[in-house]
């Protein structure tokens, strides 16, 4: 389960950012092809944030499906639930990814005090 690691990672850069504020929310956008299971990356939080300044906040997950550019004809797709790296119009594998590999805290929401 590689998600309690991220999320240690996570708790690492939000706790050296948001300095002395109460973080409510963390905002995440996680691409379909990083391999990461949005449902179990907010258990992982709940485990890894409680018991320190960051318990009871929670992660926004913003998932971004995978997107394709054919290089050989010009369309753009996404490739859905089931990856396949061909173009949905022409069928060229000569395709680049440019969508769905994003990894990243995007914001912070900080807590009234």
């Amino acid at each position: 389960m590689h998600e309690l690691s991220i999320c240690r990672s996570i708790a690492d850069i939000v706790a050296r950012h948001a300095g002395e504020g109460r973080v409510s929310t963390i905002h995440v956008r996680v691409g379909q092809l990083r391999q990461i299971v949005p449902d179990t990356l907010s258990y992982c939080w709940s485990l890894v944030s409680a018991g320190t300044p960051l318990d009871g906040s929670t992660l926004a997950v913003d998932s971004v499906p995978a997107r394709l550019s054919c290089q050989a004809c010009g369309a753009a797709s996404d490739i859905g639930r089931h990856p396949a790296f061909a173009c949905q119009a022409c069928q060229s594998t000569d395709v680049r990814v440019v969508a769905g590999e994003e990894f990243l805290i995007t914001s912070l929401d900080l807590a009234e005090v």
